[in-house]
């Protein structure tokens, strides 16, 4: 009969140290990754927003066509 106790006294503590030493912790580390990885994720997002905005703001700049009264065409001159 004590030998009954002592089994599941044994049993009690292995299962208590298999959960807060195990367990617990894995499950905090895999919180905390998951974190990190939305993060980076985060931050990726928002670093090819900024990067669409400047490559829009580029070609709007470089597609504009020069008006009528700005461009001015060159015409060789021959000597003889």
């Amino acid at each position: 009969m004590i030998l009954r106790y002592i089994l599941w006294a044994l049993l009690a503590y292995f299962l208590y140290k298999f959960i807060f030493d195990f367990i617990i912790p894995l499950y905090r580390a895999s919180r905390q990754i998951k974190k990190q990885v939305n993060e980076f994720q985060n931050r990726m997002h928002q670093q090819q927003q900024q990067e669409q905005v400047q490559q829009n703001t580029f070609t709007k700049q470089t597609t504009t066509a020069p008006k009528e009264g700005d461009y001015i065409e060159f015409e060789e001159v021959k000597r003889e």
